[in-house]
Order: C-alpha cells, then sequence, then structure tokens
C-alpha cells in the first residue's frame, strides 16, 4: 500500500477529500504516517518532521536491485563468508554509519533527476547514479542478531534525519562485511513528534473515525506556543501583524480559551502570520 492508497481510503473514511500526507512511507514499510485532515492539510507543509525513529530488519549475505527485499537479487554470499563475518566486523560497520555520514540514495528512491524521480527513471530501464547527500543518523542500535547458514539477520533500532535511507544503510552495511545487504523489514515508530502509540490502523478508523489529534493539540505538540489575549487573537483571525513573540521559527498562536488560530513567525520586530487556522 502506498501513501497515495492511504490517503484514498482515509478520504472515504472521513467522508472529505481534502486529506493530505507529510512524509511517505515506503510500500513495504508499515508504521507512522502523518495525515492532515480538513484544515489541518495546511499544517503539513510546516511540520518540521525532521528526526524519524524505525524497527529494521537488515539482511546481510545478499544485496538486491531496490536494496530492499522486494528487489532483484545481485549477489549472493557463499556460507563460507557470512560465516566469517564477526559480531565485530558487524559493530564496526555501524560505527561507521552513525553520526553525519554521505548517504548515496537508493537508485529506486524518490529523489528527483532531472525533475522526474529516481524510481521512474529506473523503471524505464535507465541507468540512475544518485550524488551522495549528508544525512545525520542519531542512533544506530542493535537488538538482536540471527545466523543462519546464508545470512545474518539484525533488528535494529534507527533514528535519523528526514532524507536518510534505511535500505541504503543495510545496502552500505553488507558492502562494508563483504557480503552484502538489503533491508529485510521496516515499521516507523515515530515522525516529528508523532508516535506509534497514538496512531489508528485503516481498520480502526472504518469502525471508529476519529483523529489521534484535534488540530491544537497537534499544534502544541509539533509547534512552540505563543499564548494571547482576546484582542490580539482577534487580530491575527484578521491577518493583521501583532506584538513579536520572542520564539525563534514559526509558532502556534492560541487564542485564551486554548484553541489554535494561526501559524506566524516573528519579522521585523512583530508576529506575522503564516497560515491563519481559524479566521474571523
Amino acid at each position: 500500500m502506498t501513501s497515495h492508497d492511504v490517503v484514498a481510503r482515509v478520504r472515504r473514511i472521513m467522508g472529505t477529500r481534502k486529506v493530505g500526507h507529510a512524509g511517505t512511507l515506503d510500500p513495504m514499510a508499515t508504521g507512522v504516517l502523518v495525515l492532515g485532515i480538513e484544515r489541518a492539510t495546511k499544517l503539513l507543509g510546516h511540520l518540521a518532521l525532521d528526526r524519524k525513529t524505525y524497527l529494521a530488519t537488515l539482511c546481510l549475505g545478499a544485496s538486491t536491485s531496490t536494496d530492499d527485499v522486494e528487489g532483484e537479487p545481485l549477489s549472493t554470499a557463499d556460507p563460507a563468508a557470512v560465516a566469517a563475518v564477526s559480531d565485530e566486523d558487524i559493530a564496526g560497520g555501524i560505527a561507521a554509519l552513525t553520526g553525519e555520514i554521505d548517504q548515496v540514495p537508493s537508485a529506486v528512491s524518490a529523489v528527483k533527476v532531472a525533475g522526474k524521480r529516481a524510481y521512474a527513471r529506473v523503471r524505464a530501464g535507465e541507468d540512475v547514479a544518485l550524488p551522495p547527500r549528508k544525512v545525520s543518523v542519531y542512533r544506530f542500535d542493535l537488538l538482536a542478531t540471527r545466523r543462519e547458514k546464508d545470512r545474518i539477520e539484525l533488528d535494529a533500532v534507527i533514528e535519523c534525519s528526514s532524507g536518510t535511507y534505511v535500505r541504503a544503510l543495510a545496502r552500505d552495511l553488507g558492502a562494508a562485511t563483504g557480503i552484502g545487504g538489503h533491508l529485510a523489514a521496516l515499521r516507523r515508530t515515530t515522525v516529528g513528534p508523532f508516535t506509534l502509540a497514538v496512531a489508528r490502523t485503516l481498520e480502526q478508523l472504518e469502525d471508529k473515525p476519529e483523529l489521534s489529534h484535534d488540530l491544537s493539540s497537534a499544534v502544541a505538540k509539533a509547534f512552540p506556543r505563543y499564548d494571547v489575549d482576546a484582542a490580539t487573537a482577534k487580530a491575527v483571525q484578521y491577518g493583521q501583524q501583532v506584538r513579536a513573540s520572542g520564539i525563534e521559527g514559526t509558532f502556534g498562536v492560541f487564542d485564551p480559551d486554548g484553541r489554535v488560530i494561526a501559524l506566524a513567525v516573528d519579522a521585523g520586530g512583530v508576529a506575522r502570520s503564516v497560515v491563519v487556522l481559524d479566521p474571523a
């Protein structure tokens, strides 16, 4: 199921066309996909979802065309070579892939090449070589190691910056150990401040079409908060500039009732609305 498929299902469930998502999730992956419904679609382009956490299973011993289990096999390691890879080799490879690294995205990623997605070019038969880019892997913790005759399976928690490809980490760990590697399973557990703990399955939404967060609680989780008095709130609702908040970056403006009315930024000594969520 693609992220677009999820949006289509939620549109039917919630009875509205105004549904969007922030940050795609690969079809093979499960876990958190952030959706905005109705007025919350205005938030999606402003959310700083720059840290994500995954539970991943990496398979060492074979490489694939897509760097994950759904691709065509490219190489398979000899069982003797698999057996020769030590726990220390794996730990060293993981350490080298932790911190700020230069990562070459998978050729079948959504990265655009001359205006066209890389995966679309690959499907059209083109050879795609993407340049490396800086990404941050804040955490790469090994949870379990399972050794089979032809492969080594690793369960890991990976916390990384937006734009990091976990399947590229599996590919590069396989290359570092000399036996090839690919991503076997992936579950996203957090996207920015949004977690699996409050996520709802499509089946749960079908049974009970309720939101995980209303607009005010979502903004309170994702942005710094600027509480204003009634007169200032009214000015903001009319799109007027008001007294600066002293907050760096985008923040949520809340009225005396605790209801979010806008996203705003400080500029030139005043707070300027980026998007008004509750117009007068």
